[in-house]
């Protein structure tokens, strides 16, 4: 699960949690993003980290 900060990486990587401010924060900075947008994209497309990267590239801000 992506809240448990002891599994730092494989499967934890790969999704966002956008309730955790720590992982908003730095998910909003890996991606080049505003929380707002990455909640946005969460929202269209699930939490898979490959799959909000394509949407925010293929959806640039408004």
């Amino acid at each position: 699960m992506s809240d448990d900060k002891s599994n730092s990486g494989g499967q934890d990587r790969q999704r966002i949690n956008v309730n955790q401010d720590y992982e908003l924060r730095d998910w909003c900075k890996s991606l080049n993003t505003t929380p707002e947008r990455l909640k946005e994209a969460v929202q269209a497309v699930g939490d898979r980290a490959e799959k909000v990267r394509e949407y925010l590239k293929d959806k640039p801000s408004r």
